[in-house]
């Protein structure tokens, strides 16, 4: 894995940590759900090539498919 990848998740919880926590003091509930929806899905995306590489690589270790 990279670090490179690390550093990105990273950012984006940070931003959505401060923009929740400026969401919730402006009693914005709702958005601020919706804003950590957003930003786990857009992780998720980002890992999901990193899953692919790791299963493909499982796959070349162990001789399956």
């Amino acid at each position: 894995m990279d670090i490179e990848l690390l550093f990105k998740i990273a950012a984006v919880g940070i931003i959505v940590a401060v923009l929740n926590l400026i969401l919730k003091k402006t009693d914005h509930d709702e958005q601020a759900v919706m804003l950590t929806v957003a930003g786990l899905v857009i992780v998720l995306m980002m890992i999901i090539p990193a899953i692919d590489d790791l299963f493909a690589e499982i796959k070349s270790v162990f001789g399956l498919w």
